[in-house]
């Protein structure tokens, strides 16, 4: 059970209060984050979810049911609302999770969270913005957006929990095209804007380019039979990240669609079963996990 700083047992089971806060505020209105936290004496690890839509649609409220189980097994999760496309475009969804992310650290207090033990979940193109954050917390058009209050605070994160990511915007693009997936091709043009940006603006250029400034954690869900990202996206990227020396799992399920984890069945049980186990993982070398 939680009582140490960020101790994880992926056994636990705690009583969840959810409830909504702001987390920015400026001329773009405000930015409200959806807390899941688990109801103990704490501190306990923290999780950021980002979720998905093509960078133009879906909720921070998309992936309840799995933050609210990840929650119940003893992690504080903050959901985060992003900015849209068209009428925000690249890289705005990214400078908002550089900024969550920071935001986060600098209030888990706030939220009975251990700062130090922050990792991520990204879905869909929400797996596209947050690994682009987490490869390089550092960037300049990333970590644009001041945080005054803890000005000193970083991006970086524990790990990265990747589900039917699109971390290929580019190949997914042309295999949208390929298919006459026309909402899908209409969206990537509308938040990337040119060719140009689609080609390069993505966590495989990043790797190609020898770009990546940090390389967490990661642990990729990708189900075989998901029509809206090609698993070859999935399988290069974990070909391309152990290359350059990071750790990554990528964890594949048979004739599962994109987006599967997030309704109730077998098959979701075990992706929920295999993430907290990898978040254990990660947080037990410094002893924030309970044997």
């Amino acid at each position: 059970m939680a009582g140490a700083a960020g101790t994880y047992d992926p056994q636990a089971r705690y009583p969840v209060r959810v409830y909504d806060v702001t987390y920015r505020d400026d001329q773009d209105g405000p930015l409200l984050a959806r807390i899941y936290q688990p109801q103990g004496a704490g501190p306990f690890p923290a999780l950021l979810d980002i979720h998905g839509g093509a960078w133009s649609r879906g909720s921070y409220l998309d992936n309840a049911r799995m933050d609210q189980e990840l929650a119940a097994s003893g992690l504080v999760v903050a959901a985060l609302t992003c900015r849209q496309a068209p009428r925000y475009p690249y890289p705005s969804q990214v400078l908002d999770t550089n900024y969550g992310t920071r935001w986060f650290k600098a209030h888990a207090h706030d939220f009975h969270a251990d700062p130090q033990t922050l990792g991520a979940m990204g879905t869909s193109s929400g797996g596209h913005t947050l690994m682009l954050s987490a490869l390089r917390p550092h960037d300049p058009r990333y970590s644009a957006l001041p945080l005054p209050e803890c000005p000193d605070v970083d991006a970086t994160l524990r790990y990265v929990l990747a589900a039917w990511p699109i971390l290929d915007a580019h190949a997914r693009y042309l295999f949208a095209q390929a298919h006459s997936r026309v909402p899908l091709v209409e969206a990537t043009e509308a938040y990337f804007g040119t060719q140009e940006v689609i080609q390069r603006e993505h966590p495989q250029g990043v790797l190609e380019r020898g770009e990546a400034l940090e390389m967490p954690p990661t642990l990729i869900i990708q189900g075989t039979a998901d029509e809206s990202v090609p698993l070859s996206v999935a399988q290069r990227f974990a070909t391309s990240y152990r290359a350059l020396g990071g750790a990554v799992e990528l964890e594949l399920f048979p004739a599962m669609p994109h987006g599967f984890a997030r309704d109730p069945g077998p098959e979701s049980t075990r992706a929920m079963t295999l993430m907290q186990a990898f978040i254990a993982r990660q947080l037990v070398s410094t002893g924030t996990m309970v044997p």
